[in-house]
Formats: C-alpha cells, sequence, structure tokens
C-alpha cells in the first residue's frame, strides 16, 4: 500500500479485512460506560465466533499454538505456475539490480533510475522493500546481497523531510520483516535507528496525530494536515518493534494517534478524510470508506487485535465497518461498491472507486466472507473488461477516471487473502489472469513498468518500476500458488505493504 502516484484529493489502501470476522455487527454511539460494554461483549462474541470459544488469531495464537480458524494449513501447490511467477519476480529484480543498485527505484525503460524520499540520497527502497520477497522465495544469495549493502551503505542520518507514513510502513517494516526473517541484528539496528528518528512526528505535535514530514537529522516536524491513514497506519509496525526490543515508546505513539482519529468520528460513526494535527479539526467533510487515503486506518484497527489481542482496536474497527456497511454500501448492476458520502449527514458525494481498494479482505475470517468475495468480484469485472485495472473508475458504468496503472499489488493481495480463507480454485483462476495480463501487458526487458493508458492497444507503456512492486505483486501471486515453505499458512500475518510481521518458518529473528 503506498500512495506515492496517486494524484490529489486521493491516496492508498483497504478495510474490511475483518469485517466478516465480526459479521458486521452495528455498534453506534460513544465507546463508553454501558454502550461500550455492550459494544465490546456483541464484538467478543463475534470473535469467538469467528475463532472458536477462547481462540485468539494472529501473532498471540501463534504463541498460544493456536492457528487463525479458517487459514488452511496445507494446500496442493502449483509448482508450474508457482515456478513462472518466481522467474518473472527475477526477471523484476535482474533489472533493478542492473540499472538502479543501491538507489530508491528503477526506470527500466530509459535504464535510469530515481530516488523516492531525499532527491540526492538514496536509502535502497527497492532493496529493502524486497528483502522478504526474496527469502520466501528462497533466492538467499540475493537476500545476502541486499543485507551486505544495508550493513554497509544504509545511513538514514539525512537533513531532508521523510514521509512518515511511506517510511513506517516500507522502511520500518521492511526491516523488521528482513530481521524476522533472518535474524541479522544489522537490520534490527537501522529499523530502530529510523523509528527513533520519526518519534518526534508524533512526540512533538499537541494532539499526538504525527505531522506528515520529519527531517531525520534535526527531527523538525511539517505538515500539519493529512489523510487518516497516514495518521493511524503505524500500530503493527511500531507494535511488533515495541515487541522485539521492549521499548514500549513505539507502540504508545502509535496508539494514541490511533485514539485521537477514533475520538474524532461523527454521529454517523463515519470519518472524514484529512485532519489537522495540531487543531485536531477535520479538513473536509468526505468518508470515502474502503478508498485511499482511509484504507489502511481501518485494516491496522484489526491487524492490532489479531497481533496484539488489543480488544478496543477490534470494538473501534466493528463499530466503523457497521457504519460503512450502513451508509456506503451499495450495488449497482448486481455489483457491490462503496459510495463516497458526508460523513456527517451521510449524503451522496460521488460514486468514484479507485484500484486501491480492491483488498477489502476478510483477513481474519469468519462469517461474512460473502460480502468480501462480492467486492472482489467487483473488481474482476474490471479487470475483464480492461485486461489491466486502471487507478480510478466510475463505477455507475465501470468506465475509467484515470486510466494509469501503477502495478498496484491490491488485487493479487485479495485473491490470495480469499484464496486462503476458503480455498475456493477461482481465486487461483482470476490470480492467474491477473498475472498473464500482468506479464503481457508490463513486461519490458529492464523488468516491469507502470502503464499510461489501458485503455488503448497495445497499452501505453511509461518508464517507472516503483519499490513496492518488489514487496507485494508477485509475492502475493507466489503465495497464492507455492505453498511456500517458510511462511507459516496458519498463523502468519501480512502488512498493508505485503511485510510478513509474524509467521516465518525455519527464520532466525524472533518476534
Amino acid at each position: 500500500m503506498t500512495y506515492d502516484s496517486l494524484p490529489a484529493p486521493a491516496t492508498r489502501r483497504r478495510l474490511l479485512s475483518g469485517l466478516a470476522a465480526t459479521g458486521g455487527l452495528t455498534v453506534s454511539g460513544a465507546l463508553g460506560g454501558a454502550g461500550r460494554a455492550a459494544a465490546r461483549a456483541r464484538a467478543g462474541d463475534a470473535a469467538r465466533a469467528a475463532t472458536g470459544a477462547g481462540a485468539v488469531p494472529g501473532a498471540y495464537a501463534a504463541r498460544t499454538g493456536r492457528a487463525v480458524p479458517g487459514r488452511r494449513r496445507r494446500f496442493r501447490a502449483d509448482r508450474e505456475k508457482a515456478g513462472e511467477i518466481r522467474a518473472e519476480f527475477v526477471h523484476a529484480w535482474e533489472g533493478y539490480k542492473r540499472f538502479a543498485w543501491g538507489h530508491d527505484e528503477v526506470l527500466p525503460v530509459s535504464g535510469r533510475h530515481r530516488e523516492f524520499f531525499a532527491g540526492n540520497h538514496p536509502v535502497g527502497l527497492s532493496i529493502i522493500e524486497a528483502l522478504d520477497t526474496l527469502h520466501l522465495m528462497e533466492l538467499d544469495t540475493e537476500v545476502h546481497r541486499c543485507v551486505d549493502w544495508i550493513g554497509s551503505h544504509l545511513d538514514f542520518d539525512v537533513d531532508a523531510d521523510f514521509q512518515v507514513f511511506e517510511a513506517t510502513i516500507r522502511l520500518v517494516g521492511g526491516l523488521l520483516s528482513g530481521y524476522l526473517a533472518t535474524g541479522e541484528k544489522a537490520l534490527l539496528n537501522r529499523c530502530t535507528d529510523l523509528a527513533d528518528r520519526l518519534l518526534p512526528a508524533f512526540t512533538s505535535s499537541p494532539t499526538g496525530m504525527p505531522y506528515r514530514f520529519v527531517n531525520l537529522r534535526t527531527g523538525r516536524a511539517s505538515g500539519a494536515t493529512l489523510p487518516v491513514a497516514e495518521i493511524g497506519t503505524n500500530i503493527l509496525e511500531f507494535g511488533v518493534l515495541s515487541r522485539i526490543t521492549g521499548d514500549t515508546r513505539y507502540r504508545r505513539a502509535a496508539e494514541r494517534a490511533l485514539r485521537a482519529i477514533v475520538e474524532r468520528r461523527s454521529s454517523l460513526d463515519l470519518l472524514a478524510t484529512r485532519l489537522n494535527v495540531e487543531t485536531g479539526r477535520w479538513a473536509d467533510r468526505e468518508s470515502v470508506a474502503v478508498n485511499p487515503p482511509a484504507d489502511s486506518f481501518y485494516e491496522y484497527l484489526w491487524g492490532a487485535w489479531l497481533m496484539f489481542h488489543d480488544e478496543e482496536c477490534r470494538d473501534w474497527f466493528t463499530m466503523f465497518t457497521a457504519a460503512l456497511r450502513k451508509h456506503q454500501a451499495e450495488r449497482v448492476d448486481g455489483l457491490l461498491w462503496f459510495k463516497h458520502v458526508d460523513f456527517r449527514t451521510g449524503q451522496l458525494i460521488n460514486r468514484r472507486q479507485s484500484a486501491l481498494a480492491v483488498a477489502v479482505l476478510p483477513v481474519g475470517g469468519g462469517s461474512d466472507l460473502e460480502l468480501a468475495a462480492d467486492y472482489y468480484r467487483s473488481w474482476t469485472a474490471v479487470l475483464d473488461k480492461y485486461e489491466v485495472i486502471p487507478e480510478e473508475i466510475d463505477y455507475t458504468r465501470l468506465r475509467a477516471l484515470s486510466t494509469r496503472n501503477d502495478l498496484r499489488p491490491e488485487y493479487a493481495n485479495c485473491a490470495f487473502q480469499l484464496w486462503w480463507q476458503t480455498g475456493d480454485p477461482y481465486y487461483r483462476t482470476t490470480a492467474w489472469q491477473y498475472f498473464r495480463n500482468l506479464k503481457r501487458h508490463h513486461r519490458v526487458p529492464g523488468g516491469y513498468t507502470v502503464l499510461t493508458d489501458v485503455t488503448r492497444q497495445p497499452k501505453a507503456k511509461g518508464d517507472h518500476c516503483p519499490a513496492y512492486f518488489f514487496a507485494e505483486n508477485f509475492k502475493w501471486l507466489y503465495l497464492t500458488f507455492a505453498s511456500a515453505a517458510r511462511f507459516d499458512y496458519e498463523h502468519g500475518w501480512l502488512s498493508t505493504e505485503g511485510k510478513v510481521l509474524d509467521g516465518f518458518r525455519n527464520a532466525h529473528g524472533k518476534a
């Protein structure tokens, strides 16, 4: 999940990950007194129904020896397809190594490179993004090459403003996942150094909601107005880092930011999109539901329940998803979508939908998988129409509003999650369709590149391979077909950026 190439005012991904697990329970009003107790009781009943009496999912389940129900421990691998997916990842990786090694991102058509965070200071973003993908695919020589580069070259003492959200999900998350996979202390050391440099964005804010940018050398924070996803997508990476290091500052900062958002919901239990972190006031009135730039805020509420058994985050997630279902879900020609509405009144604003919203997934399993499956089918209709999903559509006619495709991974992510939960071969079939179209339209001699117009034939190519491509697209596809020996399909958990934060098998790092 990343917003780097999205046009204003939109930005990045997902939500209903556990809507199914909560059974879509309706919880409204303040989370206090009897109302809060009832909300917790109902959410607890739903969680117990989804997981079995007494079972707790995610990392907690791993520690208690219990699997997340619905996740299949083993399934038959399709080695031929997994091998082809792995070969295409290697093709893209070799292009990065040839043209951009040590830099943030590759321009595979022109054979050049570019930096993502600071124009004159690369941080090897694609290297960090690729770490756990390389590990899962058992490309160990490449893992060692990456670890060596990080140990020898990566330095976050940079006099430049880094975007806190992107740095957290991509750099902190990537280094964490790499450490959990390999046990290499250099990765953990760089991770904690970076997290310490990001913390002033939280601690200098009067509301506890982080500023958008922080200078990694001086600690000066800036950018007071930002989307809720950027404010609230920190708890998984910071929570795991606190668990590993024993330093609670990271998790406390993330929890305070989450609470500040929740306290500013409307009487409908909806959130607008952007907040001023100094005044605590909303900068707009549009509830975009599963669309960016609100998506991963919801995802991380459910993730905090799965990873840390945080009942409060579970209750908040249940409350918000019930409100989104009530006020924003609608069907057009039999397809499920989520309209944008005024967060105070519920009145319609528009019917736009972002490709980043595809990953509306039942990550926790449960009794309401049908809703997530329906939304996936809606986006499969878009895939069928265009072969490659455009960045943004008007869902009333499936008309492309933005004709670009920036190598978004969300459809492959959703296919994996639904296959993981159900075992329905439909999800492998559609994932393979996505892969074949990806290979047909995005592949170039130097790797893989974005498209500038998916409505043309042949589809017009750009010249950019975003770093998140190495973290996500091929990883989701590989996990779908490979029955990967290094991933624990019972207990695993991946972040919004596709980083494995729990569930490595035969790994050296311990969470």
